[in-house]
């Protein structure tokens, strides 16, 4: 595990999206995992950046995105089909044939999940995922449990993660329970791993992350076990290790 310090948001941002652009550069036709959100929208930016710059080419590149609100329609302006949309595919030269998010509205969730991953296998897995963190310590919307979640399903979100996120709705009342997520094991197959953390509210989560048991209570801390992840977070989000 390599933790990487920087001085703010900015900073983290563009580390994280030259991570992005040299996995591209060194292989054209990867397979990203993909998170949402505030934490990754700079790096977005940034990689819109390097695109209109033409430093980096996302022509052949293949994306599989880490969730989705379920019960949510794409089309809603807080899905995350459209929070991808906005911060990235619609300014980068990705095919849409290439572009793939768990869907919100399938009528049939075990049946969608078990193609979802037979997707990422068939295409190799995921050569660099990108992940977020939650203050409760989740990855995806793996929340707090007594067991790790292996593979893509239908979560019940956590009231903190509610809470969290009642910001970019009406109010509380509007944030959905559940979502689909790729699962623990989905994460730690991928061959990278690059987890974004920012600000004094997730100092606590990271701390716990990186320094703690290995526990579902904080689901992130599984990633102590896998072989390549860089941890790139700002000094807020450093102070307490």
């Amino acid at each position: 595990m390599r933790i990487i310090v920087v001085d703010n948001y900015e900073e983290m941002s563009k580390r994280a999206a030259l991570m992005v652009a040299s996995q591209v550069t060194l292989k054209p036709d990867s397979v990203l995992g993909l998170a949402t959100g505030d934490t990754p929208s700079g790096m977005y930016k940034e990689l819109i950046k390097l695109y209109n710059k033409k430093e980096v080419d996302f022509k052949e590149v293949r994306t599989f995105n880490l969730d989705e609100y379920y019960g949510l329609n794409p089309e809603n302006s807080q899905s995350y089909y459209k929070y991808m949309m906005n911060n990235l595919f619609n300014s980068i030269n990705i095919s849409t044939k290439n572009i793939n998010m768990p869907d919100g509205m399938a009528k049939d969730v075990d049946d969608f999940c078990s193609l979802y991953e037979k997707k990422i296998k068939t295409l190799g897995g995921i050569d660099m995922q990108v992940l977020g963190i939650g203050g409760n310590g989740h990855i995806g919307f793996n929340e707090p449990n007594i067991n790790f979640e292996a593979q893509t399903h239908l979560v019940n979100l956590d009231e903190q993660t509610i809470e969290a996120n009642s910001r970019f709705f009406k109010s509380i009342e509007y944030v959905p329970v559940k979502a689909i997520s790729m699962g623990i094991k989905t994460i730690m197959n991928s061959k990278k791993i690059i987890l974004l953390a920012n600000g004094l509210n997730k100092a606590e989560a990271i701390e716990k992350a990186v320094k703690g048991k290995i526990n579902p209570s904080i689901p992130a801390s599984i990633l102590q076990l896998h072989n390549d992840v860089t941890i790139i977070i700002d000094k807020e989000a450093a102070s307490l290790l």
